[in-house]
């Protein structure tokens, strides 16, 4: 019997995965999250074999949750759900242990294959999802820039990243002309939603 964890904030799609499951002969669901930040206690209290785990989280996104799942639960191996417009994310993805990768809008067959795959220990990416990585390829941001930008693409006025980020506006104003310059954008706001949208943030 693989046991199963599922992390999704949509009620509905939780709901659903939890549901597909289910009906599998040789899954049992152990535990169902609403939030990033209860993946690894709850993996530690429950211990799944896989997690099933939507990208976009609060509290925790989740890929910094795969990646402290894989150091605090080692025997739990991490299948990811994500959409095809952030194919920048793999990398990340990868980088976290994240086993599974695996598109939202892939038939309902494949959820179910994907957890069996990755239980078996194969590594498992939708080969769209490849394709559009390889196109889009890797982030031209340095981890500053990125930290930055996510700040940025709330709002916030620079001297208020700069104290966030324990920077000096100078340097604020540098990572992010940096950025919109790497990116092609107009200004700050449009260089993280072109980030974002690449699966660099």
């Amino acid at each position: 019997m693989i046991r199963v964890l599922v992390a999704e904030d949509m009620h509905l799609i939780r709901g659903a995965l939890v549901a597909l499951l289910s009906l599998e002969d040789d899954m049992r669901v152990v535990a169902e999250l609403d939030r990033g930040d209860e993946i690894v206690p709850t993996a530690a209290a429950t211990l799944p074999d896989v997690a099933v785990v939507d990208i976009d989280l609060p509290g925790m996104d989740g890929l910094t949750a795969a990646g402290a799942l894989h150091d605090a639960v080692p025997g739990c191996r991490t299948l990811v759900l994500t959409g095809l417009s952030q194919p920048g994310l793999l990398l990340r993805a990868l980088q976290a242990h994240v086993r599974g990768f695996i598109v939202k809008d892939a038939p309902a067959e494949a959820l179910a294959a994907g957890v069996r795959r990755v239980h078996a220990g194969e590594r498992v990416i939708d080969p769209d999802l490849i394709a559009a990585a390889l196109e889009t390829g890797t982030s031209p941001l340095t981890a500053r820039e990125a930290d930055v930008l996510r700040e940025a693409e709330s709002g916030l006025p620079t001297d208020q990243i700069a104290t966030r980020l324990s920077l000096s506006g100078a340097t604020v104003r540098n990572y992010l002309s940096n950025a919109i310059s790497k990116v092609g954008a107009h200004n700050r706001i449009d260089a993280a939603r072109i980030a974002r949208n690449a699966g660099w943030l």
